[in-house]
């Protein structure tokens, strides 16, 4: 199930206007607070950035949190979506947004996978591969996630991961190998 929340460009900002559309998936989580509320706020704060066509959303699925260790079932359950939008920006200034949205949510990075109240990592950018420290696409662990993979069959049944495959594949392979 999904829902459309936006179409129409959305403003304009310093970033090439001759930029083609490009379809980004963006994975949101939130396990502190009121979760439900933040990531429909954020949703909808996706939906304002400038360069930003349409908003299509998941609807959330609940997950354990996951920390460098593996799954932790004493930590607050996540909630976990995906949006798809077309946007004109730029990958790195889009993942500045995210950023952006993220504190304003009250988001702090103070531990690795560390709880939080939200969290948006930008999964993919179109076809666009990229080893660069600042921004690594496709997301490096988005394979595999369930909680990522899931949503996002949700709302696109033919969804491909840039240089892993078919979401719907990478999730059989997933849940045949008993990860997270």
């Amino acid at each position: 199930m999904s829902r459309r929340l936006a179409d129409g460009p959305r403003g304009e900002m310093p970033t090439r206007h001759d930029r083609p559309w490009v379809e980004a998936v963006v994975a949101l989580g939130a396990n502190l607070g009121d979760r439900e509320a933040t990531l429909d706020a954020a949703v909808k704060d996706l939906a304002r950035l400038p360069l930003v066509a349409e908003v299509r959303v998941a609807t959330p699925i609940e997950s354990v949190a996951v920390k460098p260790e593996g799954p932790d079932d004493e930590a607050p359950t996540y909630l976990n979506s995906v949006a798809i939008l077309m946007t004109r920006l730029a990958p790195s200034v889009l993942l500045e947004y995210l950023h952006r949205i993220e504190a304003r949510h009250g988001r702090e990075r103070r531990e690795r996978w560390g709880d939080r109240t939200l969290d948006l990592d930008l999964v993919s950018y179109g076809d666009v591969q990229s080893t660069s420290p600042a921004l690594t696409l496709p997301h490096p662990r988005a394979a595999e996630r369930e909680f990522v993979l899931v949503p996002w069959l949700a709302i696109d049944p033919d969804a491909e991961l840039p240089g892993a495959g078919r979401v719907d594949a990478l999730l059989e392979r997933l849940r045949r190998g008993g990860a997270s």
